[in-house]
């Protein structure tokens, strides 16, 4: 791609999501734009989420990495930001749930789960994420809004759309997670009506509650019907039990794979979390997980490289979403709560079409800036985020 052909694309983008931005409806999260939006032109986006936290040492590293593909490979092919950190300011956490939103929205924010629970992280974003700027923007259906989660973090299966009145749930992603499918399978069952009334009766409790979980009650019904046929294919692949489907973060790959087949995502994002397992104790969860993650990239970019709608068209973001400790006092220093200087240090690397090649970018550079850089990339603007686009991230 030329430079001005990246040139046209954004300014014609960026044109028309500004219209479109600027037509207030009036009626909060549940109105309809007034304007039918134009077809998303733009590039695909990728943003992978390198994530359980991370330290710098392991993964970007050259002598130390366990992600060899990601630092000599991936990282020559575009823009690697190792001065990335996450703020220090009062109310920043740097923990997965929190950081996956800062990605999201391009903004710091102090959140407690919705309904005041402890030890849930339910949080609502107050300010619009990507894909609810993209799908307001531009004519994207649901189900090529994508955010593929992790079996373990089911709080974080409702990061799709914040609380502002002009966005909300009409622009929300849809998700793909085995708690989706699991819903998914129930609801199959039940429709069947097969089985005594005393099964039909426990699987209707076990999915009343896992619909629990989401106080928003987005997908009570089920999700979109190409959501719905995915799960179907799933099921006929792998079946009912579980037992036969990749788990951990080889799930995640698998079901993004299948999501750039099955539903050609513009924007999906994909929340690795094994490294997290860390905190069971063994160091050795956390660097091997590192490595898994390191593969699951391979075959994402290759699938990628193997498509012809995608080849050439798709920009990958790779982002932790927090850091780590290195205290040597501890008996497995890789710890994230302690608001250590290690855990708010993290980096990022963008490439792909109209990303300039084999840049080191020295000099100190924020986390919410991902969520602007993101929005330049696809035409789409992102007002409410905070952090000013990667300047180097552009030709």
């Amino acid at each position: 791609m030329t430079r001005d052909m990246t040139r046209r694309r954004f300014g014609g983008g960026l044109l028309a999501g500004s219209a479109l931005l600027g037509v207030g409806t009036g009626m909060g999260a549940m109105a309809r734009p007034a304007l039918a939006a134009p077809p998303y032109r733009g590039p695909k986006v990728i943003i992978v989420r390198f994530g359980g936290g991370v330290r710098r040492r392991e993964t970007i590293d050259p002598e130390a990495t366990y992600s060899p593909f990601l630092r000599h490979e991936l990282a020559r092919r575009g823009v690697l930001f190792p001065q990335m950190t996450i703020s220090s300011q009062e109310g920043v956490v740097t923990s997965h749930g929190q950081g996956t939103l800062y990605i999201l929205t391009g903004r710091y924010e102090a959140y407690q789960d919705i309904a005041g629970e402890l030890f849930r992280e339910r949080y609502e974003a107050s300010v619009p994420t990507l894909f609810e700027y993209l799908r307001r923007a531009f004519e994207v259906p649901a189900h090529r809004a994508l955010l593929i989660n992790g079996e373990d973090r089911p709080d974080e299966e409702f990061f799709t759309f914040g609380n502002h009145h002009h966005f909300g749930v009409q622009y929300r992603a849809e998700v793909l997670s085995l708690y989706r499918f699991k819903t998914y399978l129930l609801r199959q069952k039940l429709a069947a009506g097969r089985g005594s009334e005393k099964e039909l009766a426990e699987l209707a409790a076990e999915l009343k509650k896992l619909e629990s979980f989401d106080l928003r009650r987005v997908d009570a019904a089920g999700q979109v019907p190409e959501i719905e046929a995915f799960w179907a294919r799933w099921r006929d692949f792998y079946g009912d039990s579980g037992f036969v489907n990749p788990r951990g973060d080889r799930l995640l790959t698998e079901l993004a794979v299948r999501a750039l087949k099955q539903l050609r995502p513009a924007l999906m994002m994909i929340n690795y979390q094994d490294p997290d397992y860390v905190h069971w104790g063994n160091a050795s969860h956390y660097t091997r997980a590192i490595s898994v993650i390191d593969q699951e990239l391979q075959r994402l970019v290759a699938t990628v490289e193997g498509d012809e709608a995608y080849r050439d068209d798709t920009v990958f973001v790779v982002v932790p979403d927090c850091g780590r400790d290195d205290n040597p006092l501890l008996a497995v220093p890789y710890q994230h709560h302690f608001n250590s200087r290690s855990a708010h240090e993290i980096w990022a690397l963008i490439f792909g079409p109209g990303v300039p090649r084999g840049q080191i970018v020295d000099r100190p550079v924020d986390q919410i800036s991902l969520a602007a850089t993101v929005g330049r990339l696809m035409g789409v603007p992102t007002p409410h985020s905070e952090g000013p686009p990667l300047a180097e991230a552009f030709l």
